[in-house]
């Protein structure tokens, strides 16, 4: 069944806790103004009701007053192990402009922050910091050194006719899967459409196509439309997406407003992390909140365990995982013929990739570095070993990386789970912090914080046996990054892209296109088919462009 996260009032909740079900304790401070307001309406001649609830009252408020002081020495106690007590400095009795249940929820918000990691996390980042500083990528030590990736590869572009058979093979082994209820689909939702110029979460962005469908809706109904194909119904594939803190609940409004769209969904936030001065002390906001960030793409793995997802799945028969980006408008959700190639391959891990156009395209690549396999940001490649190229005159370090990957839940379970360890970067921020002398929260003009985040590949050195599939560029990637009228990754070129992509399949299903050929508002909805399939009714036909299938 649809797992919706309706969360209680954020101020009774810690930050980091909007899917799960809230500690009892913790639930008292929410009903406080729901007995003032049932006293209030009671007619005063029921002075037994009254004074029932008036009781009622008195008890919670006493529970309150139990639940802050616990969680205050606990807290408390925390903080002072691990040198962060300055935060808790405004939460004295003399700071009478504070109320209570602010100070309950500012506790609450610090009770599921890794106190006692954030020394090692920072520590760890800074090292790093420090060591790609000086990197040099001319010179690298043989336990760093970059190599081409020399894992299991294939591409859906190439000529190969054994190449081309075993990927149709894979197709079915993929569809079989899903069929089997063994397949989930993941999707990195936490984006804010802010340089699209849209004020809301970046899924229910509209590129401009005729049906004026949303990124989120396009990954649904792909969803839904796979799920037919494999014979078991548009509920087959369970659609999970982790949002952000600030559009969790916009997301999950607009999926129940449309009845999540006939398929399985559910949502869950992505986590965060206090910013940091580089002493490494917490920074406050205001009296009472800490300045945090969410914690890169790479707290999908700990959020999956906070919130139960990785349980969810295991108990739904789940074995296959797509993880996806959300900014990508013609992404193939559970690509079956991704997971069947990974499966095929008895890979652990897997990562849907672009081959490079040119030596110098900014993107990071898929390699192996001290011979485990990772992500090679451009930067750390030398010019050489940009342009060095295979007997096909393919780049040798070309297999760029667009957050497109596959898992076993096993890997996930049993491997990055238990080694997450420090994999947090640095990134120096400018952190609104609370000036204690101006009493006011201060926007710095220049970097003063750290906010430390995990990238989602970062896991891939820990994978024993990767797979690397090829796809085509015009085919399968579509960004939606930048603002319209930009030229490149902008809402107009996905939309042109995507047109291209439904003229294409009509094409080569047999159709002749007519009108403006041009157009780049030319869409086939992914309920009429998923990957060009089953537009054989269209052999022969006249189709006007534009037009909506």
């Amino acid at each position: 069944s649809t797992t919706h996260t309706h969360s209680p009032p954020s101020s009774i909740l810690p930050q980091s806790s909007l899917c799960l079900h809230p500690t009892p304790a913790f639930i008292a401070p929410a009903y406080l103004s729901l007995y003032s307001v049932l006293a209030s309406t009671i007619p005063s001649t029921s002075n037994n009701i009254m004074s029932d609830h008036i009781d009622k009252k008195q008890k919670t408020e006493e529970a309150t007053s139990d639940s802050y002081d616990t969680l205050l020495a606990s807290i408390t106690k925390r903080c002072e192990a691990v040198g962060q007590s300055h935060i808790l400095a405004h939460l004295s009795d003399d700071e009478s402009s504070i109320t209570k249940d602010d100070k309950l929820s500012f506790l609450q918000s610090i009770h599921d922050i890794p106190l006692e990691k954030l020394s090692d996390y920072l520590n760890g980042a800074l090292e790093e910091e420090e060591k790609l500083k000086n990197f040099d990528p001319t010179n690298v030590k043989e336990e760093d050194a970059i190599e081409p990736f020399s894992g299991e590869t294939a591409s859906t572009t190439t000529c190969d006719a054994s190449q081309l058979a075993a990927l149709k093979e894979a197709h079915s082994i993929g569809i079989k899967a899903a069929a089997n209820g063994q397949v989930a689909a993941l999707l990195l939702a936490g984006g804010q459409g802010t340089r699209l110029g849209y004020d809301g979460p970046k899924g229910m962005y509209d590129i401009g196509l005729p049906s004026k469908k949303t990124l989120f809706e396009f990954m649904a109904e792909r969803i839904k439309k796979l799920g037919l194909l494999s014979g078991k119904g548009e509920r087959a594939i369970p659609f999970y997406i982790m949002t952000s803190p600030l559009n969790h609940k916009a997301t999950v409004e607009y999926f129940a407003k449309h009845d999540d769209f006939g398929i399985d969904v559910s949502f869950f936030p992505q986590g965060t992390l206090p910013a940091l001065t580089p002493e490494g002390k917490m920074i406050l906001e205001t009296p009472t909140s800490l300045a945090v960030a969410p914690d890169g793409n790479g707290g999908i793995y700990p959020a999956l365990v906070k919130h139960g997802i990785l349980d969810d799945m295991k108990s739904k028969g789940i074995k296959y995982i797509h993880a996806f980006g959300v900014d990508n408008a013609l992404v193939k959700p559970a690509d079956p013929t991704f997971i069947g190639y990974c499966i095929q391959s008895n890979a652990d891990c897997g990562n849907k990739v672009l081959w490079k156009s040119s030596p110098d395209e900014k993107v990071g690549v898929v390699a192996t570095r001290g011979g485990k396999p990772c992500i090679v940001e451009y930067s750390d490649i030398s010019k050489d070993m940009s342009e060095l190229k295979d007997d096909d005159g393919r780049l040798v370090f070309g297999a760029g990386n667009i957050c497109n990957h596959y898992y076993t839940l096993d890997f996930m379970e049993n491997v990055i789970v238990p080694n997450l360890g420090n994999m947090y970067h640095v990134a120096r921020k400018k952190i609104p912090y609370h000036d204690n002398d101006k009493k006011e929260t201060v926007k710095p003009t220049c970097n003063n914080g750290i906010k430390l985040e995990s990238f989602i590949f970062d896991v891939f050195p820990l994978s024993k046996n990767m797979a690397v599939l090829d796809v085509a560029r015009v085919e399968e990637f579509a960004p939606v990054k930048n603002p319209p009228g930009t030229a490149s990754d902008s809402p107009d070129t996905a939309r042109e892209l995507f047109s291209n992509v439904a003229k294409e399949w009509l094409k080569k299903a047999g159709a002749k296109l007519t009108g403006d050929v041009d157009s780049d508002m030319c869409e086939i909805g992914p309920m009429t088919s998923y990957n060009g399939e089953g537009l054989e009714g269209m052999k022969g036909k006249e189709i006007e462009c534009p037009f909506s299938i």
